[in-house]
C-alpha cells in the first residue's frame, strides 16, 4: 500500500481500461523485487534500539512490510493449486493440513466441510486399497528415505484408477549448499489416470491378439518342418534348409510366448499379484541349484554371497523366481567361461536388495537407459549379443519388480561386467 517506485511507460497506442490490471499486477511485481532488495540489505535492531530510536522502530515497519509482501506472493501458490485437475494436498510434517484442492476432494470422495476434519493420515486412509493399506507405513518410509512413495489404486466400484505420490519438499536453498536438506512439508498428488489405462488395455489387448493369431501359422510351419526333417528321401541340402526354418520358428514362437507374458503382466490390475511373505535368501538358493548344472556346462560358478537371514518381503514367489531366474540365465549367456556370477540379498533401510553380478561383457553406458525396453537387444562389436534373444527378458523384470513396488538397478563397466538388482519392500 506504499510507494515505492514509479515506472514510466511510453504507449504506441491508445490507453485502454483493460490495461489497468495488467499495469496493476506488474507494479505489484515490481514492488516485490523492490522489496527482496530492501529486505537483504536491511539491518534489524534490537528490541532495547526500538523502544529509544524512531528510525530504528521505522526499520522494523519497513521489514514487516517485507515479510507481508513475500507472505502475499506466496500465497498465489495455494491458488494455482486450487485450479490444478490434479489432485493436491499439502501437510505439515505434524500432519495437520495446509491446503486441500478441489480435484483431491473428489478423488478422496470428502467434502470441503469433512475435509476440515481429517489430518494427513485421514486423507490418505481415503484412498486405502490391496497394495496402499498402510498410509503411515508409507509416510514413515518417505521421512526416513526422503523418497516418494507412488503406486496405482484401481477402485474398481468407481471405474476410476488414480497414481498416489507422497513426496517430502525439503529446503532447495540449503540443497544447493550442500547442507542436509531440511524437511518442509509433505506434498500428496492423486492424478486421475483411469483413461490412460484404458487405452494401455486397448492396446495391450491388441498386441495379445495379434500375437495368438500368429501361433497358429507358426505352430503349423514349425510341425511341417520336423515331419520333413525325418524324411530320409530329402537331399542334405535341403534338410538343413529346414533345420533352418524349424529353429527360427521356435525362436519365434519363444518371442512370442514371452511377448504375452509381459502383455499379460501389464494387464494384470496390481491386486491381482497374489502377495504372500516371501525370504528372498531362500529364492536365490533355489535358483542356484537349478542354474549351477548349466552354469557348469560353460564352466561358470554360480556363488551366493552373505547368505544372512533377512526379513520377508511381500510378493508373488513365482514371479520373483522368474525375475531372478531371467537375469541368471542372461548372466551365464553373456559371460565368457572360467567366470563366476555371484547372487546376493542384502537388507537395504525398508527394502531388501536382491544382486546378480557378472564377469560378463558388459553393457555400454549409451545402452544402460534403455536396456530395460521392450525389444530392445544390446549390439557388441557391430552386432546383435545373441540371436536367440527376444529382447523382453529384462522388461519382464522390471514390470513384475514395479508392480511389487520396487525399483530396478544397473551397473556396468564394459570389459568388467555387470551388476542387475532389484529391490522389495520389506515386511
Amino acid at each position: 500500500g506504499r510507494a515505492v517506485g514509479a515506472l514510466l511507460m511510453r504507449l504506441r497506442g491508445q490507453f485502454d481500461e483493460s490495461d489497468l490490471p495488467l499495469l496493476v499486477n506488474v507494479s505489484a511485481q515490481f514492488a516485490r523485487n523492490l522489496q527482496r532488495e530492501g529486505a537483504r540489505a536491511l539491518r534489524i535492531p534490537k528490541a532495547r534500539e526500538t523502544i529509544f530510536s524512531a528510525p530504528a522502530a521505522k526499520q522494523r515497519l519497513e521489514a514487516f512490510g517485507v515479510v507481508s509482501g513475500l507472505l502475499t506472493e506466496q500465497s498465489g501458490a495455494a491458488r494455482v493449486l486450487a485450479d490444478s485437475t490434479d489432485g493436491y494436498a499439502v501437510a505439515y510434517l505434524d500432519g495437520t493440513l495446509a491446503c486441500v484442492n478441489n480435484s483431491m476432494l473428489d478423488a478422496a470422495q470428502v467434502s470441503a466441510r469433512e475435509a476440515l476434519a481429517l489430518d494427513l493420515f485421514g486423507l490418505l486412509n481415503c484412498f486405502r486399497a490391496g497394495v496402499f493399506d498402510d498410509p503411515q507405513l508409507a509416510v514413515r518410509r518417505v521421512l526416513q528415505t526422503g523418497e516418494a512413495y507412488e503406486r496405482e489404486l484401481t477402485f474398481t466400484e468407481r471405474n476410476r484408477t488414480f497414481a498416489l505420490r507422497i513426496a517430502l519438499i525439503t529446503d532447495d536453498e540449503q540443497r544447493a549448499q550442500k547442507r542436509s536438506k531440511a524437511p518442509l512439508c509433505i506434498a500428496v498428488t492423486a492424478r486421475d489416470v483411469t483413461r490412460i489405462k484404458e487405452y494401455e488395455k486397448l492396446k495391450s489387448d491388441m498386441l495379445s491378439l495379434m500375437s495368438h493369431e500368429m501361433r497358429t501359422p507358426i505352430t503349423s510351419i514349425n510341425g511341417f518342418a520336423e515331419l520333413l526333417i525325418m524324411d530320409e528321401t530329402i537331399p542334405a541340402e535341403a534338410r538343413e534348409f529346414l533345420t533352418i526354418i524349424n529353429n527360427e520358428s521356435q525362436r519365434l514362437t519363444r518371442m512370442i510366448n514371452t511377448f504375452l507374458s509381459v502383455t499379460k503382466l501389464e494387464q494384470k490390475d496390481r491386486q491381482e499379484v497374489w502377495m504372500a511373505p516371501v525370504l528372498l535368501d531362500d529364492v536365490v538358493r533355489e535358483t542356484i541349484n537349478i542354474y549351477q548344472p548349466v552354469a557348469k556346462r560353460k564352466r561358470i560358478r554360480l556363488v551366493e554371497k552373505d547368505g544372512t537371514k533377512l526379513p520377508p518381503v511381500a510378493a508373488d514367489r513365482g514371479m520373483i523366481t522368474q525375475v531372478l531366474a531371467n537375469l541368471v540365465d542372461n548372466a551365464i549367456k553373456y559371460s565368457p567361461e572360467r567366470t563366476a556370477i555371484t547372487l546376493s540379498a542384502t537388507l537395504e533401510a525398508e527394502a531388501v536388495r536382491l544382486t546378480v553380478e557378472d564377469r560378463g561383457y558388459g553393457v555400454p553406458p549409451e545402452d544402460v537407459s534403455r536396456i530395460w525396453e521392450k525389444f530392445y537387444r544390446v549390439a557388441r562389436d557391430g552386432r546383435v549379443k545373441e540371436e536367440e534373444s527376444t529382447g523382453l527378458g529384462l522388461s519382464f523384470v522390471r514390470e513384475v519388480v514395479e508392480q511389487h513396488g520396487g525399483q530396478v538397478f544397473l551397473e556396468s563397466e564394459v570389459g568388467h561386467g555387470s551388476k542387475f538388482s532389484f529391490t522389495l519392500p520389506r515386511l
